[in-house]
């Protein structure tokens, strides 16, 4: 069953059958988090044997790492880490700031009214989680409140842009999470967005998503990459 457990040599195992999103997600958490540090070789064979699955899932999984910028694929030289700068993360985290920001300012101009409703449901929901400090499930509902507002923008090119470039940041936007007190802080953040697209204040939209953005890029660099490598303490 996918995303089931298993025991093996003592280790805590995702079960045979692990998608290869789940992979990717737990490949790019080592990754921004220092297990695996950059330069270093990604075994296919270790992988496979970590994950209880066969290598076919490892390559794709290793394939759309390469895609988002984490992993270094080279012709008859395997799989590496991927060395990303401080620069160049934060030139992410800036192009996404202002695809967000396009986004809110759109959906105050172009959401309907069950949208908009829908969003304001969806946004109130969400603090009965930031209450119980149920990280992953906020994390979850993090990702769908971001894509209401790709959609909402009616404008699928925009929107396409800014998954692409989600995509890209995810597991550095994940890592934000980790710091005390962001759950509560994000809802604030996302308030203002929220409150600002249903008032129909297009100006304000944008500001408050692009000042979101360039906090979250703050709080996800400052765990990433300061986070200490287990194998060094």
């Amino acid at each position: 069953m996918p995303g089931g457990t298993l025991q093996r040599s003592g280790k805590k195992l995702v079960r045979a059958g692990t998608t290869v999103d789940q992979m990717v997600r737990a490949i790019s958490d080592r990754i921004v988090t220092g297990v695996l540090q950059p330069g270093e070789k990604l075994d296919e064979t270790a992988l496979a044997d970590r994950y209880a699955v066969s290598r076919t899932p490892v390559r794709e999984a290793l394939s759309r790492l390469s895609a988002m910028g984490l992993v270094d694929r080279r012709p008859n030289r395997g799989a590496i880490v991927a060395i990303v700068t401080p620069h160049y993360l934060a030139s992410m985290f800036e192009g996404m700031a202002e695809l967000e920001g396009i986004c809110a300012k759109l959906c105050a101009e172009r959401m309907t009214v069950s949208e908009r409703r829908a969003l304001q449901r969806h946004h109130q929901d969400a603090a009965r989680l930031v209450r119980a400090g149920a990280e992953d499930d906020y994390e979850q509902f993090n990702t769908e409140f971001h894509t209401r507002l790709y959609l909402g923008a009616h404008s699928p090119h925009v929107a396409e842009l800014t998954t692409q470039t989600r995509d890209r940041l995810s597991p550095f936007r994940r890592a934000q999470f980790r710091i005390a007190g962001r759950l509560s802080k994000s809802w604030q953040e996302h308030d203002a967005i929220v409150t600002a697209i249903l008032r129909g204040d297009a100006e304000t939209s944008q500001r408050a998503a692009t000042a979101h953005v360039a906090i979250v890029s703050e709080a996800s660099s400052i765990f990433a990459l300061s986070a200490p490598n287990p194998r060094q303490q």
